[in-house]
């Protein structure tokens, strides 16, 4: 079981900055990837950036430029640092890991953390 902590969440007004950070508790194995997903109000759950084990990363179109995703894996966080934040970047932010063994892949969310930018 893994537990993932979110924080850094808050009100920004647009074009301002904002660092999210995740902390995993328990028992991380294997390859794994680690990411940021948000939910707007009526919108489904998207992703906005991913970073594997071995620090290859990838990210949403809309937020490419403006967000940076780092992870430590000895500490076993994920950061997203967000810049230039936009009105349309307010979201619940969640912090996702997917782990692969033995040809099964585990998935675990934290319970989010609101970001809201004002205009």
């Amino acid at each position: 079981q893994v537990q993932l902590v979110e924080s850094g969440g808050g009100l920004v007004q647009a074009g301002g900055s904002l660092r999210l950070s995740c902390v995993a508790a328990g028992s991380i194995f294997g390859p794994n990837t680690m990411g940021w997903y948000r939910q707007a109000p009526g919108k489904q759950r998207e992703v906005v950036a991913t970073i594997t084990t071995g620090g290859i990363t990838n990210y949403a179109a809309s937020v490419k430029g403006r967000f940076t995703i780092s992870r430590d894996n000895g500490k076993k966080t994920v950061d997203l640092q967000m810049s230039s934040l936009k009105p349309e970047d307010t979201a619940v932010y969640y912090c996702n890991i997917q782990m692969m063994f033995l040809k099964s892949v585990f998935e675990y969310w934290g319970q989010g953390t609101q970001v809201t930018v004002s205009s």
